[in-house]
């Protein structure tokens, strides 16, 4: 029986260490993103969800809605040790509920090429060519809700 993914919502002005830890490991450590575009300033302004397994922090996602309407989905991380396991499904799941919450029509996304795959399969289109964040090659993605 597959381990029970707990996703949980964090709405808080006060950063969330777990979620900074996994996007340390993932992104800064397993990408060399550097540390300040990593970790922006912005999640004061952000819902922040972490999902854990058996208690253990394993993936984490950002929510924010800089325009009316619109709802970004940002720095979803998943601990290499856990894709593939539905972590990153329960993720988006979350994200496509809060964004209903929020009341935003539109979801949108930079994701890195090689997820994007994974992200058409949850309902997200590719709206844009490919362009390169911190030397990685991304791609803009929508999904109507």
């Amino acid at each position: 029986m597959p381990a029970e993914i707990d996703v949980e919502v964090y709405r808080t002005d006060k950063p969330i260490h777990a979620a900074h830890e996994v996007r340390r490991s993932v992104f800064v450590e397993g990408q060399d993103v550097p540390e300040a575009h990593e970790f922006d300033g912005n999640d004061q302004e952000a819902i922040l969800v972490v999902a854990r397994v058996n208690n253990e922090v394993v993936g984490t996602a950002r929510f924010r809605s800089p325009e009316p309407g619109v709802g970004n989905v940002e720095k979803v991380a998943v601990r290499e040790a856990h894709r593939g396991t539905g972590v990153g499904r329960a993720i988006m799941e979350r994200m496509d509920a809060i964004g209903r919450e929020e009341g935003v029509s539109t979801l949108s996304l930079h994701a890195q090429t090689h997820a994007e795959e994974f992200y058409e399969k949850l309902g997200y289109e590719t709206v844009s060519d490919v362009y390169m964040q911190v030397d990685i090659p991304h791609v803009t993605m929508e999904k109507q809700l």
